[in-house]
């Protein structure tokens, strides 16, 4: 989907048309199918994200779904709203805009360098514990993947909310990498399993990191590039499963991801050196994550590795 960039550079002010408050632009941070997000400072002095657009009506549906999500089963999805109001710009032109809790954090690939492979199956039970209760509260993600993610403290956090879509209805915001549609492997109706396919794809991503084209034989090629992933040896049969639909909800996912790093043996060896340097911070790390995603065999996890 073509993206909607706007270019405000570094101590533009976007002051609202109706509340009066400006915040000045500290630096674009991203620009997407419904808009640009920018960093910026309110007048108070505090730091958020500005997102602006073209599309008044899907601008305010994003901002109910901060609103929505500032709750969801008693867990907190997304950043959390803060304003919204329209900026007339230099041409006299009226645009949408919002103003949203900035994230700060590190990007899950960047994150995952040089961590062990249980890594991969304790952020994505992490996330399935998010998509559960959002399902539950009748949504699905729609456009999940590496770039509206961020690992933020012990959290992995969201950071767009900009293509979640109320279920059994189509889905229009996607990336083709992580769409199931793109691969031939199901449709864009909105329901779990459509999220499911696309958490697949962020840990395939993991194992490579450069992002393939599906080729002329969409199906062969993720099976051929699941079983030359050495990373991915663990979770092969879970990723499997999902893609023959056998995984219908995140509940299951996250279960039987669990059960994969219950039988997780040790990690290979590493030079003494390393070992003694590494594993108390790593170690500290991977306890803060597992505890944080409320998982049952969090303290076997944690003990094991201790």
């Amino acid at each position: 989907m073509k993206k909607q960039v706007f270019d405000l550079p570094p101590g533009s002010r976007v002051t609202g048309k109706w509340s009066g408050r400006t915040y000045t632009i500290i630096k674009k941070v991203g620009a997407g199918a419904c808009g640009t997000v920018f960093l910026c400072r309110s007048h108070q002095g505090d730091t958020y994200a500005l997102k602006v657009g073209e599309d008044s009506s899907r601008m305010m549906l994003e901002v109910n779904m901060l609103k929505k999500f500032s709750k969801v089963q008693g867990v907190k999805l997304g950043p959390s709203f803060v304003d919204v109001d329209d900026w007339v710009d230099r041409s006299g032109r009226t645009h949408p805009f919002y103003v949203m809790e900035y994230v700060e954090g590190t990007p899950v690939t960047y994150f995952l360098k040089g961590k062990t492979k249980d890594w991969i199956g304790i952020l994505a039970i992490q996330l399935l514990a998010d998509l559960e209760n959002l399902h539950k509260a009748g949504f699905v993600f729609g456009d999940l993947k590496t770039d509206n993610l961020l690992v933020s403290g012990s959290k992995v956090r969201w950071i767009d909310v900009g293509g979640v879509t109320a279920l059994g209805r189509a889905i229009k915001e996607y990336t083709e990498f992580y769409d199931r549609g793109y691969w031939n492997m199901g449709s864009r109706k909105a329901e779990p399993t459509y999220d499911l396919f696309a958490l697949t794809m962020i840990m395939m991503e993991m194992g490579h990191p450069k992002r393939f084209e599906k080729g002329s034989h969409p199906k062969k090629t993720l099976e051929n590039k699941l079983a030359t992933s050495p990373i991915l040896k663990p979770y092969r049969r879970v990723i499997q499963q999902c893609w023959k639909g056998n995984i219908q909800n995140a509940t299951q996912m996250k279960d039987h991801l669990s059960g994969v790093l219950m039988k997780r043996k040790d990690p290979p060896a590493l030079s003494r050196q390393r070992r003694v340097y590494n594993k108390k911070s790593e170690n500290a790390e991977l306890a803060a994550l597992t505890l944080t995603s409320g998982v049952f065999l969090a303290v076997s996890i944690v003990s094991f590795f201790f």
